[in-house]
């Protein structure tokens, strides 16, 4: 897939303000300063699409983007990031469940990991949500670049190994590097792919 258009919807803080679930939708999500908007204008090769900035929490809102006229790319906020009230935090988690939980017309959310960390709580306990609430995704390791393959591929099978402990299949995994262009072609085509099981019919 080639991406011809990329262009900004809407922001929303409620997921009953989306755009009509009329076409398939993406989701990408992490915990903060994971490289999401980074990742995101890569594959989209739109530079300045999704804002980014060395200050982690930066999006704070549903963001909808409409790629090819055919499909939405969502950017959602992180989670985790220490430095934001209790208050925003909460507000951040039950604006992010309820997308995730009632968003119709979502075919698979992308989970950012930063593959320069061995596994993280907060990370294993979104996946767990996802499972446990039946959501689709696929675990998107971030930032390649910074290290080689024998520890980026370390740190990949630490995290199976927990998820083997209690999992019985494993979500499908993308190795990325924004810097590099890693794992454009492997999100494109997944993207592709999915968009040709979606009807209509399945979100009335």
């Amino acid at each position: 897939m080639k991406i011809q258009t990329a262009a900004f919807v809407i922001s929303v803080t409620d997921y009953h303000k989306c755009p009509e679930p009329k076409m398939p939708e993406y989701a990408f999500i992490g915990r903060s300063n994971v490289g999401k908007s980074s990742l995101i204008n890569m594959i989209t090769g739109h530079k300045k699409l999704a804002k980014t900035s060395n200050t982690p929490g930066k999006t704070q809102t549903i963001n909808h983007f409409l790629i090819n006229d055919q499909w939405y790319l969502t950017d959602l906020p992180g989670y985790g990031y220490a430095r934001t009230s209790k208050t925003v935090r909460e507000k951040f988690s039950n604006m992010i469940t309820s997308y995730l939980s009632n968003r119709k017309n979502l075919m698979n959310t992308f989970l950012l990991i930063d593959s320069r960390h061995e596994p993280q709580k907060i990370d294993l306990e979104f996946m767990g949500w996802m499972a446990e609430h039946q959501i689709p995704f696929t675990l998107v390791f971030t930032k390649a670049d910074k290290l080689g393959v024998n520890r980026i591929k370390l740190n990949v099978d630490a995290y199976c190994a927990v998820l083997n402990e209690s999992w019985d299949e494993l979500p499908e995994i993308i190795i990325t590097s924004a810097e590099e262009q890693t794992g454009k072609e492997a999100i494109l085509d997944f993207i592709e792919g999915t968009n040709t099981i979606f009807e209509p019919e399945m979100i009335r």
